[in-house]
């Protein structure tokens, strides 16, 4: 056999020890690094394992020696060894494209800038309460490539994002869905949308014919796309504002689905008995009831399942009612975009909880509806001198607060009965947070304590 394969793991969070778990089982020679500390759960996986791993710093010269290297989606091109790495053209990898090549699995594979987790989580639900053998992972859970070490599941559902799909070159989704491009982490993409639509599009590649792509075809940005990329696959639109003859379309509040590449019975169902209420929760069970259609699940089945599914924790989690007032967590909103979703979901007024690290944020696109619906702002970060900039015309009252507590005491004293506090930041959490669970969950407790 000659000497093992020498393969580098760039980071050491789930996704990284995960293909550092793979690679060892599939025989490669493995070395883990991190240039932050490592979490002590992961270092014991590694540890029990015997794979050899640094923290706190990168080796260069043990790293600038691997036959390939599998990055964390956090790393940046621009970090300093990943330009050494493509200076010396060591082929540099994602997790999902390293695992995805010791699957047989089906894979069904989801995208676009905002409904991705939900969109994953209620496909997973409808796929496993079907009775299919199936693995969920991408940026959800237990990492793709520990499950594809230890499991053996006959189809996945991965949530992909466009850091992700960067470094995919061979990987195939069998059904690819892609829910929407909305201008997002535009500092990864030289400030260019078309490279961040680019990147979103490789989902398709490598798809054959017989492959199934699902997209949104009200979206702008897609058709866009589809212009520019060759699509090989069956394509199976979803449309709330044009009925379709081949897709997903709404028709008098009832959602309808034909696959006539599949000679199947039509699925109709209410919005009104959804799980998931709200515009663009329309579209994302429109999406995942394509997929189960394309795998010829029974209508029953798909409807019961769409009527019973819990959304996913900090994405429009309802916490409490008190005095009247919703409070909501959507603490995962961390782009402007996120946020005017849950915006456009909200009954009534809402007192809206903002801010953390802005991305570059271009809150123009919130305006309209921040003058329809919000009677107050609570900033929740740092610096929160471009939300008073982008709102001071259109709202009366603007506060700052620097700790979840404080922000859910103040916005509870602006709202009234039948008002809304919605925590919707549009913005990354860690100038204050550990991360959007942790700012999700310090909210959460807050509100307990009211």
């Amino acid at each position: 056999m000659g000497e093992k394969r020498y393969i580098v793991i760039l980071g050491a969070g789930e996704s990284g020890v995960g293909a550092a778990l793979l690679a060892q089982k599939e025989g490669f020679e493995v070395f883990v690094s991190d240039f932050g500390p490592i979490a002590d759960h992961y270092k014991k996986d590694l540890e029990n394992a015997a794979i050899s791993f640094e923290e706190n710093g990168h080796s260069e010269e043990r790293i600038l020696k691997a036959s390939e290297v599998v990055k964390s989606p956090g790393i940046p091109d621009k970090a300093p060894i990943i330009k050494k790495l493509t200076e010396k053209n060591i082929p540099i990898l994602s997790e999902i494209e390293f695992a995805g090549r010791y699957s047989n699995a089906k894979m069904i594979c989801i995208t676009g800038s905002n409904g991705k987790s939900t969109t994953t989580m209620l496909t997973y639900h409808i796929l496993k309460n079907a009775g299919l053998n199936i693995g969920l992972a991408g940026n959800i859970g237990k990492s793709f490539a520990r499950q594809v070490a230890f499991e053996n599941f006959d189809f996945y559902v991965l949530e992909i994002s466009s850091f992700m799909l960067d470094n995919m070159y061979q990987f195939r989704a069998d059904i690819a869905v892609l829910l929407n491009i909305t201008p997002d982490h535009l500092d990864r993409y030289d400030y260019k949308m078309e490279n961040y639509a680019d990147s979103k599009f490789r989902i398709i590649q490598n798809q054959k014919p017989g492959d199934v792509f699902i997209y949104c075809a009200d979206d702008a940005e897609i058709q866009k796309g589809l212009l520019k990329h060759q699509i090989n696959a069956d394509t199976y639109p979803f449309s709330i504002e044009k009925a379709l003859d081949n897709g997903a379309y709404l028709q008098d509040d009832q959602i309808i689905i034909n696959l006539h590449h599949k000679n199947q019975e039509s699925f109709t169902m209410s919005i009104k008995d959804l799980a998931l209420q709200g515009k663009h929760n329309i579209y994302n069970s429109m999406a995942s009831g394509i997929v189960a259609k394309v795998l010829e699940l029974r209508n029953e089945t798909i409807r019961e399942s769409m009527g019973s599914f819990t959304n996913i924790e900090h994405r429009l989690e309802h916490v409490a009612r008190i005095s009247g007032i919703d409070f909501i967590n959507d603490s995962k909103a961390t782009n402007v975009n996120s946020t005017w979703y849950a915006l456009e979901s909200m009954p009534g007024e809402v007192v809206l909880i903002l801010g953390g690290v802005d991305k570059g944020n271009d809150y123009d696109m919130l305006k309209d509806l921040v003058k329809s619906k919000v009677k107050a702002i609570v900033c929740l970060g740092k610096d929160n001198k471009r939300i008073h900039e982008a709102f001071e015309d259109d709202v009366e009252v603007i506060v700052n607060t620097f700790s979840a507590n404080e922000a859910v005491q103040i916005a509870y004293h602006l709202a009234t009965k039948g008002n809304t506090v919605l925590l919707s930041p549009a913005c990354a959490s860690f100038d204050l947070f550990k991360n959007y669970e942790d700012r999700g969950n310090q909210f959460k407790k807050a509100v307990k304590e009211l």
